[in-house]
């Protein structure tokens, strides 16, 4: 039997532990900055929108969540990996989502917070979300991509060239 030297050998770096090692991945990160983190941050019962804004705002958090559940799959599935820096993909994912965007997992989590900011009419969720989306930037520009250069070298590089950070259509 030939292994990939890329996986590691450990019992929960083997592929079989790829799905329970995405959830820890996802309920540690994410799970924190888009859940548990906005939680503390509403200190005041929710009062729900209604009408077109209570609409448009599920459905921002709709699209947010099923964007970032696409992102973690193909993370897993294509890439075999997880969102985690220390468990990253393998390999590039470049397909999906992120024909669109370098991150579309970020923008995922970015309108789940918008939309929790709506919905709950939470100026501090707002102030938050705008730091998130500035710790996003600072967080890909000095650690994701340099580390992606390095890991992929000239595939990475044209994949910059041909799909924007944050959205573009592909050229």
């Amino acid at each position: 039997m030939t292994t990939n030297p890329s996986q590691k050998t450990s019992p929960t770096g083997s592929p079989r532990w790829l799905p329970l090692r995405a959830l820890v991945a996802v309920l540690v990160l994410p799970g924190n900055v888009a859940g548990l983190i906005p939680w503390f941050l509403v200190d005041h019962p929710i009062h729900l929108l209604q009408g077109a804004p209570l609409v448009a705002s599920l459905a921002a958090l709709a699209l947010g969540l099923a964007i970032f559940a696409r992102c973690v799959l193909d993370f897993a599935l294509r890439g075999r990996g997880t969102l985690a820096p220390v468990d990253p993909p393998k390999k590039l994912v470049v397909s999906g989502l992120y024909r669109y965007s370098r991150n579309p997992m970020y923008v995922g989590v970015l309108l789940i917070l918008l939309s929790e900011a709506a919905l709950s009419r939470s100026l501090a969720l707002l102030i938050y979300s705008a730091i998130v989306t500035a710790m996003f930037n600072l967080w890909t520009v000095f650690y994701e991509e340099p580390r992606l250069r390095k890991s992929f070298g000239s595939e990475y590089e044209d994949y910059c060239r041909r799909i924007g950070r944050w959205w573009s259509f592909p050229r």
